[in-house]
C-alpha cells in the first residue's frame, strides 16, 4: 500500500495534541513552508529540522500553520472527505512570476519574427504527452509524420497524432464550458485507434479493476472511486470548473492557474478511463489555461518535464491523498514544472532570436536578400545548417501556419533563384537544399 512507498506522518492533525502556549516557540518557528520555501511532507520534513527540536511537535506546528490557511473546495474523496489547498507566500510569488509572463513575451505582436520563434513549438506537447504515456517513437519521426500528414504506422505514432489533434480540439473549445461530453470527446480523440489496457475511446471504465501501482514492486498507491459514481463525480468537477472563482461578490477566489492544476488532479484522481487518463487530465488543464486567456500555454510543454521525473509526478498525487487531501503538494509540483517549462521556452526563444539575427545579417549582404519573404529566409537558415535537407510544401505549410499553395509558391520562387533544387518524388514535388548554399548567397 501507499505507506510502503512513503513514510506516513506519525499522527493525524489535532490542534489539542500539544499545548499551544507551551509550544508557542514551535508555532512561531515552523510555518507552512520551510526556510527555503519548500512545502514538505513528513518523510522529508523530519530530516530538515534543527537537531535540538522535537520533530513531532515541529510537524504539529507546520500542520497548524497550514490548517489555518486551508480553503475547502466542493469536491470530496471516495470517503466523502473534502479536498483542501492553501497558497503560502512562496507559492504566491511563483504564481505572480507566471502571470507576469505573457504571449507578448514570445515576440513582438503581429511580427513575422513571432512565426519564426514558435514554428516548431506547436507539436511539442503532442509528442511529449504521448511519450509520458509510453509512446516510444523518436521525436524526428513524430514530427515528420505530423508535418507530412501521413497516416501513423504504429500505435506509438497513433498516440502522438491523437495528442496533436487533441491540442487542436482544446484550442477550438476554449470558450465553451466544461461538460461530461467534452471530457469524453477529449478522451476519444486521445485514444482513438489505440488498444492499451483494453481502452474504449470515449467510454468510461466499467469496473473497479483499475489500480495505480508504484511501478516497482506492484504496491497499490491509489484505487480510484467506484465506477458507478463516475458520472455524478465528474458532474461535480464540471460544476467546479464552470463556477466563477474570481472572488467578486464575496465568492471564493482561486487563482486560475491553481484552479487549472486542481482540475488536472481531479481527473487523475477519478481515473475515469481504462487508459488515457493522464492525457485527458493534461488536456483539461490546457483548456482551462487557454479559456482564462493564458494564450502562451499553447507553446509550453509540461509533459516534456513530467516525463523526465514520472516518480515525482506520482508522489505529488500521493502526498495529497495521504495528508488530509491537501492539494497544495500537487499544486507546488505543477507550478515548479510550469516555471521550468517557461525557462525552457525562453532559452529556446533566445537561441532562435540569435539565429534570426545571424540570418538577417547574412542576407543583408546578399544581392537577393531584399527579394525574399521572411519564411523563405527561415528556410534558408535551416538549409544552410542541413545541406541536402528536403522540404515539402506540406511541411512548410504546417511549420509556418500558411496554406500549402502559398508554401509551394515560396519554394518555387527559391528554385528560380537557385536557392533550392526541385525534383519529383512520386506525385509529390520535393525541394532539396544545395550543399553550397552559403557560397551562393555570398556570391
Amino acid at each position: 500500500m501507499a505507506k510502503d512507498i512513503i513514510e506516513r506522518a506519525p499522527f493525524k492533525f489535532d490542534h489539542t495534541l500539544y499545548d499551544f502556549q507551551k509550544n508557542y516557540y514551535y508555532i512561531q518557528k515552523y510555518k507552512a513552508e520551510d526556510h527555503k520555501g519548500r512545502y514538505l511532507y513528513w518523510d522529508k520534513f523530519r530530516w530538515r529540522i534543527d537537531k535540538e527540536d522535537d520533530p513531532l511537535i515541529a510537524w504539529w506546528a507546520v500542520k497548524w500553520s497550514r490548517q489555518v490557511q486551508y480553503k475547502i473546495i466542493p469536491y470530496t474523496d471516495k470517503y466523502d472527505e473534502p479536498f483542501v489547498f492553501c497558497t503560502p507566500d512562496t507559492l504566491q510569488a511563483k504564481l505572480h512570476k507566471i502571470t507576469q509572463f505573457s504571449a507578448e513575451d514570445l515576440a513582438p505582436v503581429n511580427s513575422v519574427k513571432r512565426h519564426y520563434l514558435i514554428s516548431s513549438l506547436i507539436m511539442e506537447e503532442a509528442i511529449s504527452s504521448s511519450q509520458l504515456e509510453g509512446a516510444s517513437t523518436t521525436r524526428r519521426v513524430a514530427k515528420d509524420m505530423l508535418v507530412s500528414e501521413r497516416a501513423p504506422k504504429t500505435e506509438d505514432e497513433r498516440m502522438i497524432l491523437n495528442n496533436y489533434l487533441l491540442m487542436q480540439e482544446v484550442k477550438r473549445t476554449k470558450n465553451e464550458e466544461l461538460t461530461i461530453d467534452m471530457i469524453l470527446d477529449f478522451h476519444s480523440i486521445a485514444t482513438k485507434g489505440t488498444t492499451q489496457n483494453g481502452v474504449v475511446a470515449g467510454e468510461f471504465r466499467q469496473d473497479n479493476e483499475i489500480v495505480i501501482t508504484d511501478g516497482m514492486d506492484g504496491n497499490i498507491v491509489h484505487q480510484p472511486p467506484c465506477y458507478t459514481e463516475l458520472e455524478d463525480r465528474l458532474r461535480t468537477i464540471c460544476d467546479f470548473a464552470n463556477t466563477d472563482h474570481t472572488g467578486e461578490d464575496g465568492t471564493m477566489f482561486i487563482n486560475p492557474i491553481v484552479k487549472g492544476i486542481i482540475l488536472h488532479f481531479m481527473i487523475g484522481y477519478e481515473h475515469p478511463f481504462a487508459d488515457g487518463n493522464g492525457r485527458t487530465a493534461r488536456a483539461i488543464f490546457y483548456w482551462f489555461m487557454l479559456k482564462n486567456k493564458y494564450d502562451y500555454f499553447e507553446y509550453i510543454s509540461i509533459s516534456k518535464l513530467l516525463k523526465q521525473a514520472p516518480v515525482q509526478y506520482g508522489k505529488s498525487y500521493l502526498y495529497t491523498e495521504i495528508d488530509d487531501n491537501d492539494l497544495t503538494y500537487f499544486v507546488y509540483y505543477q507550478i515548479d514544472i510550469i516555471l521550468r517549462a517557461i525557462d525552457d521556452l525562453l532559452e529556446y526563444l533566445t537561441e532562435k532570436s540569435r539565429e534570426f539575427e545571424e540570418m538577417t545579417t547574412l542576407l543583408q549582404d546578399s544581392s537577393i536578400g531584399y527579394q525574399l519573404k521572411f519564411i523563405q529566409k527561415d528556410i534558408i537558415k535551416k538549409a544552410i545548417k542541413n545541406p541536402g535537407r528536403v522540404f515539402t510544401a506540406l511541411e512548410v505549410a504546417a511549420d509556418y501556419d500558411i496554406s500549402p499553395n502559398t508554401a509551394r509558391k515560396y519554394l518555387n520562387e527559391m528554385v528560380n533563384l537557385k536557392l533550392l533544387a526541385s525534383y519529383k518524388d512520386g506525385r509529390t514535388i520535393s525541394y532539396i537544399a544545395p550543399a553550397n548554399l552559403y557560397e551562393i548567397l555570398k556570391s
